[in-house]
């Protein structure tokens, strides 16, 4: 068995036998389904008071995906302990014992990780998709329809994307609540803010979630600068800067 496969199955046993991993993948699946299906429930109910514009401008798709936004904020707990439990228990130490090649360790875990969080992502974005349209009874639509099949995948590789960043930035801080303490209130409310504040909104536009949000978009918005195309290469490009930068910090610093 070569180096990098047995340090690949290395990895896929941490993250399989450590409980915090899969809960978070499992908290991403469950709370984007119940949300996403509880608010095209409601936006069903409440269909008939939306005036003609309003019903002309529905998403139902869109609609379907309103939990994401919650699970957003699981996958990046997910990429965060995959990294931070490592330093947090001191495995670190061994690991990179048993793997002195720093750059096979990292890319290892980032792969593996990547994969299941991809897997798991799928699986969710298909299943609130037709959880949420089915919960929009004669208000839905179809994976066939213009773009949704698009805006599904984007959805999925959205969460992904936003997990893959937390592993770079987690690498880079070596530290589990720095960096949950960074990026849950930074995403959760900071990026939000700063989408609706006129001043900020130009800058806003340009932040990873801002970007991936353009890939779940089933009719982009008239007043963004780019489409799910556009949002994808600047979420690759935030997504490729951490984890070089999550890189540089392990291979020039002591574990």
């Amino acid at each position: 068995m070569s180096a990098p496969t047995a340090t690949l199955r290395s990895e896929w046993a941490k993250l399989t036998t450590v409980r915090s991993t899969g809960w978070t993948l499992f908290a991403a699946f469950a709370v984007t389904v119940a949300f996403g299906t509880l608010v095209s429930a409601l936006s069903n109910s409440d269909y008939d008071s939306l005036s003609e514009q309003e019903k002309l401008a529905f998403d139902p798709a869109g609609t379907s995906f309103t939990g994401g936004l919650l699970g957003q904020l699981a996958m990046i707990a997910f990429g965060v302990m995959v990294i931070g439990s490592e330093y947090s228990t001191g495995a670190i130490r061994s690991s990179l014992a048993a793997v002195p090649r720093r750059g096979v360790f990292y890319l290892s875990k980032v792969a593996v990780a990547t994969g299941a969080a991809l897997a798991v992502s799928l699986a969710t974005t298909f299943v609130t998709f037709f959880a949420g349209q089915a919960a929009l009874g004669s208000h839905s639509t179809t994976l066939g329809a213009h773009n949704v099949l698009r805006a599904t995948f984007g959805a999925a590789l959205y969460m992904t994307l936003m997990a893959v960043f937390s592993m770079g930035v987690a690498t880079m801080l070596r530290s589990s609540m720095l960096s949950m303490g960074i990026l849950m209130p930074f995403f959760f409310l900071v990026t939000q803010i700063l989408a609706s504040v006129p001043g900020a909104k130009k800058v806003a536009e340009y932040l990873p979630d801002q970007a991936g949000a353009a890939m779940v978009r089933v009719v982009p918005k008239s007043d963004l600068p780019y489409g799910a195309g556009g949002g994808f290469a600047i979420m690759l490009a935030w997504v490729a800067a951490a984890l070089l930068g999550g890189y540089l910090v392990l291979r020039n610093r002591d574990a």
